[in-house]
């Protein structure tokens, strides 16, 4: 067999000779910047650390942008929220044991979110790798292991010329969908050792386009075509592939309700008289679902959340587009569609058949009514009001970042996103503490717009050395503490449970003074003054703090 080498790029002399003749002083930690650059990265994030300094002292002879947290979860936080926000690979730089493990929380988040994220962590010596117990600062017996189960994929180098393939296998995992974090790690001695490696050019890591299988596209639209009651949920896979024009325009074709999940929020227009919003943990909108004759599920697994706690049965067909094979029908027996959401709806979009149905809007009135009339025989004012002045301060572009606290459950549900990809939460895998460094991750990767981060007083523990962070890079972010002296989800969930809560006060700081001791301007508000201070913060350049004192309660679940 003959290969055809005609359309290789060919090098100029200028090129051959730079390659022949490798500027001196390198190692191996140019070789990872250099592949970084060479793959289109811009940005990197992460914490330095005795065993990765290779990496790091190579970033002074590079062009990429550092932006440096002060804990590696926080910086995986951050590294998340820039992947969410691009749609780009954002690389997480991290030494070993210690540094490596802290991440690991970030790195669940950003799996259970799908945000590319990809973490280059230094290991021991090449010498102690293999199990054995040589004692190095920092060893663990199978440092891998410790991130496997969380992961996408897992590259180990153990030389330097392994440096830029295991980095592009890795970018390219990253990016295929879905979406998600992956790991490189190389030894110490690797990324120090002086390299005559040429430098490395422009990489190609593009990842292959995940399309539906044509038979199953065919029988999907068929049964949209003709059913009575469509209804579509749709999910953030929609908001990850950019596919919410596409989720409109079939919405529209066909007539069919939508409702989006608290990871899709934004990917259908809130006031669309087809737009059933965010309301999942609510059993007016479950029974919609359920009397649904072929529900269309798009980017969504139906976990917990999304089939309000597990109590969603749906009587009809159900056909399931996800990119994630192992979320294909994992919930509900479905016409399982393992595509990118986009690819998927484009197909599905040529193959339906238009359907009217007059009655459509009229259902989905009737449901936000229902909706409305239990949310408000609950007496919960001062919550919505609340949120009703963070939607007035927040402008339309402005992305948000909410931590797990009180305030971001009702915006799963009741806030209006706006705009695709602009509302983000660790809904994904429930930690605390991302809200406010996600929002330093978002507002490195678009400076030229305002970032919210909202937190509680107890999340908000969780973040405060990022105030640091964010003074020093002069980051556009404002951040919301809502301080209701403790844990008061948790406060919730131990009262109802056990008509008591343990564990959930908490002394806490003067928040203002705290700010303002890191050069961050803060100002306490009220309730009645909280759209004004809010605005005032974000139009204001650089970070800020507003804090509101307040207790919110959430609204009675329906699922119990």
């Amino acid at each position: 067999m003959s290969h055809d080498h005609d359309d290789r790029p060919r090098l100029t002399a200028a090129q051959a000779a730079a390659a022949l003749n490798p500027p001196p002083g390198r190692n191996g930690g140019d070789l990872v910047v250099e592949t970084l650059q060479g793959l289109g990265a811009t940005t990197v994030f992460g914490l330095p650390g005795q065993h990765a300094l290779g990496m790091f002292d190579a970033l002074r002879r590079s062009s990429l942008r550092y932006v440096g947290l002060r804990v590696e979860n926080n910086a995986g936080f951050a590294a998340d929220a820039y992947g969410r926000i691009t749609g780009e690979v954002a690389p997480l730089l991290l030494s070993t044991g210690p540094g490596a493990l802290t991440s690991l929380a970030a790195l669940q988040e950003a799996a259970a979110a799908s945000a590319p994220v990809l973490a280059i962590s230094s290991q021991i010596p090449s010498a102690g790798l293999g199990g054995g117990r040589h004692g190095y600062l920092h060893e663990l017996r199978d440092q891998q292991a410790s991130v496997r189960d969380i992961v996408k994929s897992v590259h180990t180098v153990r030389t330097a010329s392994q440096i830029p393939s295991a980095i592009a296998a890795a970018w390219e995992s990253a990016l295929t969908a879905p979406h998600g974090p992956v790991w490189v790690e190389i030894p110490q001695d690797v990324l120090l050792a002086v390299t005559t490696l040429p430098v490395v050019s422009a990489m190609d890591a593009t990842p292959r386009e995940l399309c539906p299988r044509p038979e199953l596209t065919v029988a999907a639209a068929h049964l949209l075509s003709n059913a009575e009651r469509p209804v579509i949920i749709a999910g953030g896979g929609v908001v990850r592939s950019d596919a919410s024009g596409k989720l409109l325009a079939l919405a529209e074709r066909i007539d069919a309700p939508v409702v989006t999940t608290f990871g899709g929020k934004g990917a259908f227009p809130w006031e669309h008289p087809l737009s059933l919003r965010s309301w999942l943990e609510d059993r007016h909108t479950t029974d919609f679902l359920e009397d649904a004759d072929v529900l269309l599920v798009v980017g969504s697994g139906l976990g917990e959340l999304s089939s309000n706690y597990h109590t969603f049965r749906p009587r009809g067909r159900v056909i399931q587009i996800e990119a994630d094979a192992g979320k294909l029908e994992s919930n509900h027996p479905a016409l399982g569609i393992h595509s990118d959401a986009r690819e998927a709806l484009a197909d599905l979009l040529e193959a339906v058949e238009p359907r009217t149905d007059e009655g459509a809007a009229e259902r989905v009135r009737t449901v936000l009514e229902k909706v409305r009339v239990r949310i408000e025989a609950q007496e919960l004012t001062l919550e919505q009001q609340v949120l009703a002045a963070v939607r007035e301060a927040l402008p339309d572009a402005s992305p948000s970042f909410w931590d797990m606290t009180i305030l971001a459950y009702w915006a799963w549900s009741a806030f209006d996103a706006r705009r695709p990809n602009t509302m983000h939460s660790a809904q994904g895998a429930g930690g605390l503490g991302y809200g406010f460094p996600a929002a330093i991750g978002a507002a490195a990767a678009d400076p030229t717009r305002p970032v919210l981060a909202v937190s509680g007083d107890g999340g908000a523990m969780y973040s405060i050395a990022e105030l640091a962070t964010a003074r020093q890079y002069d980051l556009p972010l404002t951040w919301l503490i809502v301080d209701d002296g403790g844990y008061g989800i948790l406060r919730e969930y131990m009262t109802g449970a056990f008509g008591e809560a343990t564990g959930t006060e908490l002394s806490r700081p003067d928040f203002v003074v705290l700010a303002e001791s890191f050069g961050v301007p803060a100002v306490r508000t009220t309730p009645e003054s909280l759209a004004a201070d809010l605005s005032k913060a974000l139009t204001a350049p650089g970070p800020s703090v507003v804090v509101l004192p307040a207790l919110l309660r959430m609204f009675e679940p329906t699922h119990l």
